[in-house]
């Protein structure tokens, strides 16, 4: 029997495991290679990192997003909601907080300034964004507040930009949802810092601007020509009234449309909806700035709505601004009241989902069509001893066509390039 321990003579030949070369030369790595190999799993490890702190930094705008959420009164909002035409309601609060109380001075309580309603057609061929006139005075609704205030009891006439602050944002919902005959179920609010840093998240917008504006009390200072706003030149820009026009509310919403169908162009344009980077940015933004209904917190719901507007043509995307007239008497001076005849021709197209097109700029005073004048059609003012109410009218109605509007209609489409004028 061998030993095992026994020392093997050297005519004994031990066989090489195989597999496994004793001698052989190993090929030398190229530098080339090896620093590839480090780029790879370098860019390896910060995608990993970027999907995790992406995960990260969703779940986290969802939730503040979540915390400041808006309950709506009315049934729950389902994802079958999103199948059917989209009914959205954007405000813009003249809240001064995170400004400069020395630049907008303070703050003496909160209107909506901004009322603008969103439609989205069910066959995402059609969108409508028809803005209220702050000083427009409508009924009341009673109200339970959405701010835990004791809310308060119908009234027969008041102005529409004061509901947000005798009842919350919520109050303003239920009023024009009174006043359209629409459901609306998603609500966004923005503030004054909200319009700041969103229009910093997209790189500014660009305009053109027919006439030199300056005005003293939004301090806005513009030479006539292109200008590409943003931050605080941005936010004066949709606040300025007295630099615009006649000076009026309704002289800044048509001033409004031409900064908003520019951002119109520039989000189609560039793909802004399936930039991730700008979507992010974008939603840090609104999550610092923005409080929504709960019904709008959820981010599937948010990107169905984005879906839905992605799919519209521009010149399909109609902006309107509600018919109305001044001239009223007092204790209404300064006030406007709707045109409800005609008014109740767009709000019967809403609720019944039908197109409304325009076909050639109605720009209201201010804004002109690029490289034209003002297109507005002049609004006669009715008697002065006539009182405010649902039968007032300043003009006769013509009857409108299946999906274009009359020449009444105040507004543009966000494929016709319009200048602040």
């Amino acid at each position: 029997m061998k030993n095992p321990f026994a020392r093997k003579n050297s005519a004994e030949k031990t066989e090489a495991p195989r597999g496994f070369a004793r001698h052989g030369r190993i090929r030398a790595q190229s530098k080339g290679s090896a620093i590839g190999g480090l780029v790879l799993k370098g860019l390896a490890a910060v995608v990993g990192a970027a999907i995790a702190v992406a995960g990260v930094t969703v779940w986290d705008i969802s939730n503040s997003i979540r915390a400041n959420g808006i309950e709506l009164a009315g049934p729950k909002v389902t994802a079958a909601d999103l199948k059917g035409p989209i009914n959205m309601l954007l405000l813009g609060s003249d809240s001064r907080a995170g400004t400069d109380s020395k630049i907008f001075g303070p703050s003496s309580g909160v209107l909506a300034d901004v009322e603008i309603l969103i439609h989205i057609s069910a066959d995402r061929k059609n969108a409508v964004a028809l803005s209220f006139p702050r000083d427009l005075l409508v009924p009341w609704p009673a109200c339970p507040s959405t701010t835990g205030g004791s809310g308060y009891l119908p009234q027969a006439l008041g102005q529409i930009n004061a509901t947000i602050s005798n009842g919350g944002p919520g109050c303003t919902l239920l009023t024009i949802e009174q006043l359209t005959g629409l459901k609306i179920p998603y609500l966004a609010t923005i503030n004054f810092g909200g319009v700041i840093e969103m229009s910093n998240a997209i790189g500014g917008v660009d305009v053109c601007v027919a006439r030199p504006i300056h005005d003293r009390y939004t301090f806005l200072n513009l030479e006539a020509g292109n200008h590409n706003l943003k931050g605080m030149q941005a936010l004066q820009f949709l606040r300025t009234r007295h630099g615009v026009g006649d000076g009026s509310d309704l002289s800044r919403i048509s001033n409004q449309q031409v900064f908003l169908t520019s951002l119109l162009r520039k989000i189609k344009s560039e793909g802004v909806l399936s930039n991730p980077i700008q979507l992010y940015s974008l939603a840090t933004a609104a999550a610092r700035n923005m409080q929504l209904s709960t019904s709008l917190t959820d981010v599937n719901t948010m990107i169905g709505i984005a879906s839905a507007l992605k799919s519209v043509d521009l010149n399909k995307m109609t902006f309107l601004q509600v018919p109305s007239h001044g001239g009223l008497p007092a204790p209404y001076s300064g006030r406007v009241m709707p045109n409800y005849d005609q008014a109740n021709i767009i709000f019967q197209k809403l609720v019944n989902d039908e197109p409304i097109l325009i076909d050639k700029a109605n720009t209201g005073s201010g804004a002109v069509a690029q490289g034209g004048t003002s297109t507005a059609t002049p609004t006669p003012t009715p008697s002065k001893s006539a009182l405010p109410g649902k039968s007032a009218s300043a003009t006769p109605t013509p009857t409108p066509t299946a999906t274009a509007l009359p020449e009444w209609a105040r507004g543009t489409n966000a494929a016709t390039t319009t200048c602040s004028g």
